[in-house]
């Protein structure tokens, strides 16, 4: 994993490339609630890696005064983009889930990745059901999913979002246009809601972490299904 670690680190774009911006102000006082698996451990080969980024004002739209997702939705602590849901290890025909650790996300870990995943919760649910599967150390897990994080460029959504007809296949070749020669659209799976606003981007990688074609069941939408991104007006 260390050896890992140097490799993706050299692929890191510096803050200045980033096209995504948002403000972020960390709260003094955070709390880290403990989670506990709810369905069972699977401990399988890990044959690959998925980035899921979520569109936060489509998560945020009707939770701007939900007391569990102030963090990230109240506009007390910024204004959120495409935030890490979770970086998920994948196997040949499920995930491992749930491996068996005494590990948990600590305060000074959860203060480091607020910015990237806006709440405390979800760290610590990423952590135990996912995390686990891939690292010993919640550290270890985090830094990895910060790393490849900060090495994507975002795209103008907000500018997107106001393009006639936009589709899925819009939205996935914008991505892989600005993320360079690596990227390219089939590596990028796109989840629409029933109403058909973007909800998430999951990222697909393979077991050296480098983009790579996503399984049918990551894609999602299709390239020629209509799709709306909120703006969070």
């Amino acid at each position: 994993m260390r050896r890992l670690i140097f490799g993706l680190a050299a692929l890191a774009l510096p803050a200045s490339a980033l096209a995504q911006s948002y403000q972020c102000r960390v709260p003094q006082n955070l709390l880290v609630p403990e989670q506990r698996a709810d369905s069972p451990t699977r401990q399988l080969p890990v044959t690959g890696y998925t980035l899921a980024l979520s569109w936060s004002p489509e998560f945020c739209r009707n939770r701007q005064s939900s007391r569990r997702d102030a963090t990230q939705c109240s506009g007390r602590t910024g204004r959120f983009g495409l935030i890490v849901h979770g970086l998920w290890p994948d196997g040949r025909s499920t995930w491992p889930q749930y491996c068996r650790t005494a590990q948990r996300v600590t305060v000074p870990e959860a203060k480091r990745n607020l910015c990237m995943m806006p709440s405390p919760s979800l760290m610590a649910r990423q952590w135990t059901k996912h995390g686990s599967c891939m690292s010993r150390k919640p550290e270890t897990y985090f830094k990895v999913t910060r790393i490849l994080y900060d090495s994507l460029r975002f795209p103008d959504y907000d500018r997107i979002s106001r393009q006639d007809n936009l589709t899925a296949g819009d939205i996935r070749r914008a991505f892989a246009s600005a993320n360079g020669k690596h990227w390219r659209p089939e590596h990028v799976g796109i989840k629409l809601n029933q109403r058909g606003w973007l909800q998430e981007l999951r990222l697909c990688y393979g077991k050296d972490f480098m983009p790579t074609r996503c399984k049918p069941r990551q894609m999602g939408a299709r390239d020629n299904a209509l799709a709306k991104i909120w703006r969070g007006l």
